[in-house]
């Protein structure tokens, strides 16, 4: 079993940055494909960023420029930095892992998840 536990969201006006963080136990996380994913009110749950095992990245249209995933396997945590926030990055962000090593961009895909951090940015 592996649990995931995020923090680092908040209230940001549009601009701003903020850097999410996912921490996880247990599992080996060095062979852990990782995803981000968020929700906004009355919407599905959209894929955002996922790296691989081996920290490669791989971006939605709508965050790539804006957004960076990284990965510490030391510290066995996800990280996921969001420049240039928009009010429609407004969600719950959602941490996700994969036992796969490879990228998924589908919720399906993912086994664990955490419990998720609320991002508001304001206009």
């Amino acid at each position: 079993q592996v649990q995931l536990v995020e923090s680092g969201g908040g209230l940001v006006q549009a601009g701003a940055s903020l850097r999410l963080s996912c921490a996880t136990s247990g599992g080996t996380f060095s062979s852990l494909a990782m995803g981000w994913f968020r929700q906004a009110p009355g919407k599905e749950r959209e894929f955002v960023v996922a790296i691989t095992s081996g920290g490669s990245p791989y971006y939605a249209d709508s965050v790539k420029g804006r957004f960076a995933i990284s990965r510490d396997n030391g510290k066995k945590t996800v990280y996921l930095q969001m420049n240039s926030l928009k009010p429609e990055d407004t969600a719950v962000y959602y941490c996700a892992a994969d036992p796969i090593p490879a990228i998924g961009v589908h919720s399906y895909e993912y086994d664990y998840w955490g419990q998720g951090t609320q991002v508001t940015v304001s206009s």
